[in-house]
């Protein structure tokens, strides 16, 4: 692997993002030293930072500037931080924010699924808000449709339409349209059986609305059809609403969730608080082009800038960017490890620790980031 150079696209974006990319830096620096490679990192705009920086440039203001989809095409994988805060919350309608940056590089990309895996930590179960013995066994990999459904579909708002208003006044009117093509169904579908059939449990559950939804009712259909191909697959239908709850009361049954853009968002939230903070679960997207990796969590504007920030989500985000864009399995178990290991060891972020945790074990962003890079050293 010597002399072999991988080009990034950082984009750090908003509230805590510059000082959690900040980690994934490092982690990646120590692991070129060990690998020898080197990855070639170069900063961009998304998100608020874009819009503000397109504003007082006196272009129009937009949350993904033209240079900054260009450098991630041209780039072997984009590692992004995060991106939205209040400062950019009132918006009119019409204007930009910074959450299109994310959909518009996902649709430029051609990233059409994204995964998210659940990984219950033992060192962290008390962190749960369920109780132990309800984490015993839980390993979800959980894969989203990214580029479709309401999401994507017409938006659609109206002022004055006599008859929207209270007793038959005029009000506002507003339509978001969900669609799907069936290839934009089964392409994310045929890759989440794909990879139960690798995985210990070979089980698929795809999350639908077909009891209300036409584009559910299709999704369906699509589903059974791929999975009879797939014999050695244990594939099986979940109401979202019933997904909902049966993933707080037996997150266990789980192991690949399948499902559409927006249950898939609001479902990877919910499955993400099993291991007790939204700052341990990653993402990657992945599709046609170059692929992109995320924390699952937001900005945290309310703690941005003071040094605290859980950074592990960023660092996760690195390793699942070893595995699918640079093939770099030993080093990603190496570094999954490493992370086992400091949480193993007692060493915590402000929203991972509790009562028992030691007052010298207790790290800050920095801190913690610099603790992986100490134990993935150490192999």
């Amino acid at each position: 692997m010597a002399d072999t150079t991988y080009k990034i696209c950082l984009l750090p974006g908003d509230g805590i993002g510059p000082e959690i990319i900040a980690e994934a830096v490092k982690v990646l620096d120590a692991i070129g030293q060990e690998y020898g490679c080197t990855f070639d990192c170069e900063e961009h705009l998304i998100g608020g930072c874009a819009i503000d920086a397109t504003r007082a440039a006196g272009a129009n203001p937009t949350a993904l500037p033209d240079e900054t989809l260009e450098a991630a095409k041209a780039s072997d994988a984009v590692l992004l931080a995060a991106v939205g805060g209040p400062k950019w919350d009132g918006a009119a309608p019409g204007e930009a924010r910074p959450e299109q940056g994310l959909l518009a590089i996902r649709k430029n990309l051609g990233l059409y699924l994204n995964l998210r895996p659940v990984r219950i930590y033992d060192a962290l179960r008390d962190a749960s808000p369920l109780r132990p013995e309800k984490l015993e066994g839980v390993d979800i990999l959980i894969v989203r449709e990214l580029t479709g459904g309401i999401y994507f579909g017409a938006h659609e708002r109206t002022e004055n339409v006599e008859g929207a208003g209270m007793n038959g006044a005029k009000g506002t009117f507003c339509r978001d349209l969900m669609d799907y093509n069936e290839y934009e169904i089964e392409r994310v579908v045929r890759w989440a059986f794909d990879a139960a059939s690798r995985r210990p449990r070979h089980r698929v559950i795809s999350v639908d609305k077909a009891n209300v939804l036409e584009t559910s009712r299709l999704w369906r259909e699509t589903a059974h059809r791929i999975a009879a191909e797939y014999p050695q697959v244990e594939a099986s239908d979940m109401l979202v609403d019933n997904c909902a709850m049966q993933l707080v009361y037996n997150p266990g049954q789980f192991d690949v969730l399948v499902t559409e853009n927006t249950f898939g968002d609001i479902r990877s939230d919910e499955a993400s608080m099993l291991t007790g903070s939204l700052g341990m679960l990653a993402s990657a997207s992945l599709g046609d082009g170059t692929a992109l990796y995320e924390p699952s969590h937001g900005s945290a504007p309310d703690i941005a800038g003071k040094g605290i920030a859980n950074p592990i989500a960023q660092i996760l985000s690195v390793e699942l960017m070893l595995r699918y864009s640079f093939k770099m399995d030993e080093a990603a178990d190496r570094l999954a490890k490493a992370v086992k290991d400091v949480l193993d060891d007692g060493w915590r972020t402000g929203d991972i620790a509790d009562a028992s945790t030691a007052a010298d074990h207790k790290l800050g962003t920095s801190g913690m980031g610099d603790k992986i890079v100490e134990y993935f050293k150490r192999g």
